[in-house]
């Protein structure tokens, strides 16, 4: 049996759609679609039902599932014990960070490790918490949090602190006016619509989005104030802070990775690299830049 075959099957089982599984291995959906379907006419099973939220295994998909789950705990296995035996940096790393901190501070330091360390090939996959480390769905993460997971190893690197911002002519108006700004509502994670309810107290939301650069771009035609991270706001020109950054609200910045690669090559150098990176810039996420 391909073991290619079985890891999109796992990669769809557990995500329960095509789209998500195929965005999580770096496949065209028809690509994943096609060996799905091929593998269930070579077992002579159907493997899922369509239901309304996506794809739901059948009792035989469920063993199948157990089945290929052992099988990759024996391959990570290996990969494990071989893992370090490369003396030199190169061949493929696969860093995810989230998307608002990867497309704006940290593309230059990833530019800087890739002109380094030009044998290494660096895929960036943007996601907040769906890539796995303990799946070897990527070898590096960059994540803000103030409890990483006890199954991985890491360094916190910079604490980030974030604040309350909006566009100076907004708050210039609603302190003319004496009014109450507008709040956006906020649907990006969990942390930010905490802190967002706990800050609007109350208010309703004409305005919704559910990332944090929609927020920033939102903020930019004054359409209210919301919290950002202060690498963000503060860089913004047309943005100002509606108070002073809030301790609360710091989280700390970690570099993680998975235990048995630790002694890898090009994971040990972006590691180290990023973390000396990370740190340069200590006062502009700690807002005091």
């Amino acid at each position: 049996m391909n073991w290619d075959d079985l890891r999109i099957f796992l990669a769809v089982a557990r995500s329960g759609s095509i789209s998500s599984g195929a965005k999580q291995l770096g496949l065209q959906h028809s690509t994943v679609s096609r060996r799905i379907r091929k593998l269930a006419q070579e077992l002579e099973v159907r493997l899922f039902d369509r239901v309304p939220s996506g794809y739901e295994l059948t009792p035989a998909g469920e063993k199948l599932a157990r089945a290929a789950e052992r099988m990759e705990r024996e391959v990570l296995a290996v990969d494990g014990t071989l893992a370090g035996t490369d003396l030199r940096p190169a061949g493929l790393l696969r860093v995810t960070a989230i998307d608002n901190m990867a497309t704006t501070i940290l593309m230059p330091m990833f530019a800087g490790f890739s002109r380094e360390y030009p044998e290494v090939t660096l895929r960036l996959l943007i996601a907040n918490s769906d890539i796995s480390l303990a799946r070897r769905e990527a070898d590096v993460a960059i994540r803000l949090t103030n409890t990483p997971p006890d199954t991985l190893v890491g360094k916190r690197v910079a604490t980030v602190s974030s604040a309350v911002y909006g566009c100076r002519e907004y708050l210039d108006r609603v302190e003319k006016e004496g009014k109450d700004p507008q709040w956006l509502g906020v649907e990006c994670c969990s942390v930010h619509r905490t802190w967002t309810r706990q800050q609007c107290h109350g208010q309703s939301h004409r305005f919704i989005v559910d990332d944090t650069l929609l927020s920033q771009a939102a903020l930019r035609e004054g359409l209210g104030v919301s919290i950002l991270p202060c690498f963000m706001g503060d860089a913004d020109p047309a943005l100002v802070r509606y108070g002073g950054a809030c301790p609360g609200w710091d989280l700390g910045l970690w570099v993680l990775l998975h235990p048995d690669l630790r002694r890898t090559t090009r994971v040990r150098m972006f590691r180290d690299y990023m973390s000396k990176a990370l740190a340069s810039q200590a006062e502009a996420f700690a807002g005091r830049a």
